[in-house]
């Protein structure tokens, strides 16, 4: 199901910048019993980017009531929510644009996160990295064609999900999902300056961590190598929102400290 602007539609305009250059930015909710999870955290993240990207406001209130609109009376499902720049223009440009357009679509939920939650997943290498950018690092834009590759990639392989490193082999985070470690209490994560998705639940378990008696935080520029002596990885994202992690190529992980810690402060 789709609304374009408030209303119910599924056709948007080609001269919309979101068709000609990718030209806006998205968020990706939980929807469960007819609520939209951590719909602050989205609407915070939107804010954000349009911010960064200079594109016209948005009526924050009035996507509020869309998003919630659209997720009254689902049980469990999928909300993604499309900001662009809006209509107008050949070029480059933002001179006389109309915008910015609202695109939301609600769609079933993964049925497979339950199992993967419950199992594990394993995370392939992949051979497509990121390029490093500190204009656009942290934000959920349009231009996803890395993911794309990412994911062409790892359909090919055994793995549920691809470890995902930037051109100068550091790493970053995976195709959908947010990357944290554990070797004893120290719990760490990539530093995302120069590239990747700073997702909401990355920022949760960071201020969640934070706030732990039990973890210190470190956030740092690694290779992949120090996945070797992990005790225990996860992944994780709005949807999943953690999983725990088994394996990565020869490597294997058995631990669960972080992983009790987190869910059911992270459901």
């Amino acid at each position: 199901m789709y609304w374009i602007n408030g209303q119910q539609q599924d056709h948007i305009p080609v001269a919309d910048r979101a068709v000609q250059f990718g030209d806006g930015c998205f968020t990706t909710a939980w929807v469960k019993a007819g609520n939209v999870q951590h719909v602050n955290r989205h609407l915070a993240r939107l804010q954000h980017a349009v911010s960064h990207l200079l594109m016209p406001d948005c009526h924050w209130a009035t996507l509020e009531a869309e998003m919630r609109a659209a997720a009254a009376g689902c049980e469990e499902g999928v909300l993604k929510v499309i900001l662009s720049r809006g209509q107008g223009g050949r070029g480059y440009s933002s001179q006389g644009v109309v915008g910015p357009t609202r695109i939301l679509s609600l769609s079933g939920y993964p049925q497979h996160y339950h199992r993967w939650r419950e199992q594990g997943i394993e995370l392939a290498q992949s051979p497509i990295t990121l390029a490093r950018s500190t204009l656009l690092a942290g934000i959920k834009h349009l231009n996803r064609l890395e993911q794309v590759m990412i994911r062409a990639h790892l359909d090919h392989t055994s793995a549920q999900e691809a470890l995902v490193t930037d051109t100068s082999g550091l790493l970053v985070e995976c195709c959908a999902a947010n990357l944290f470690w554990r070797k004893g209490s120290a719990v760490f994560t990539p530093d995302l300056s120069h590239a990747g998705v700073n997702g909401i639940m990355r920022q949760r378990i960071i201020e969640l961590i934070e706030m732990s008696d039990a973890f210190s935080l470190h956030i740092v520029s690694e290779t992949p190598a120090t996945l070797e002596d992990a005790e225990e990885v996860i992944v994780c994202n709005a949807l999943m929102p953690i999983l725990p992690v088994r394996k990565i190529e020869n490597w294997h992980y058995n631990g669960s400290k972080l992983l009790s810690f987190l869910q059911p402060r992270c459901c």
